[in-house]
């Protein structure tokens, strides 16, 4: 484990254990879950990794297109018609800056060359977590598919799909698919903090839609 996943793993442990003392009702798993996210911050070591056969090095993929292993990480799809052209769509989420726009946990997208950008994202108990990400497939006004580059704190995938939608607009349909950086354990803080990924990804492409539809909007 690196640095900053020790640390993202002590925030949330103190977390959980607080909250678990303060609350009875869920004392028998908030503790537990607690004390093993601060005893991976300790040691640097996961049992529960061990257990998945999950290590620190990205490992041999099942895609060469995928940070993640197949059905590795936590997967999220959600859609969206917005009433706007393709091909203006596909121009503003092509620059990846705009994305902190509407994506409420991201809090900067910087720009590196074409295909390489820096991000950085709201972790657990207000720590900050970065990476890498390369576009690794496109097709103008219809496809932009990203990963996360080796030696990020997280694994990332992700793609978003234009598509003609039956009325006048276009469907936008985002598919992720992630690793925090507590690995299975952050899944779970996640879940009783009481975030829903889905929920999110669908309030980010409502306010995608928004953001686009706006009479004022012109496309960057």
């Amino acid at each position: 484990m690196g640095r900053t996943e020790r640390w993202i793993s002590a925030l949330a442990g103190l977390a959980l254990v607080g909250s678990g003392l303060a609350r009875r009702r869920h004392r028998s798993v908030l503790l537990p879950l607690g004390g093993s996210l601060l005893a991976r911050a300790v040691t640097g070591r996961c049992p529960v990794n061990r257990a998945l056969g999950r290590n620190s090095s990205l490992g041999e993929r099942t895609s060469p297109v995928a940070s993640l292993r197949r059905g590795e990480g936590t997967r999220v799809e959600q859609s969206v018609t917005i009433r706007r052209p393709q091909d203006d769509l596909f121009r503003f989420w092509r620059n990846f800056a705009n994305l902190p726009r509407f994506m409420d946990n991201l809090e900067s997208v910087r720009v590196l060359d074409d295909g390489v950008s820096h991000w950085v994202a709201k972790g657990p108990a207000g720590a900050r977590v970065e990476w890498n990400a390369q576009i690794h497939n496109e097709i103008e006004n219809e496809l932009i598919a990203w990963r996360s580059l080796p030696g990020s704190e997280v694994d990332h995938a992700g793609s978003v799909h234009f598509t003609p939608a039956t009325s006048d607009g276009t469907e936008v349909r985002v598919v992720l698919r992630y690793s925090p950086p507590a690995g299975r354990f952050g899944s779970a803080v996640t879940r009783l903090a009481g975030d829903d990924p889905e929920r999110q990804v669908a309030d980010d492409l409502r306010r995608f839609k928004q953001v686009m539809e706006a009479s004022d909007f012109s496309p960057a």
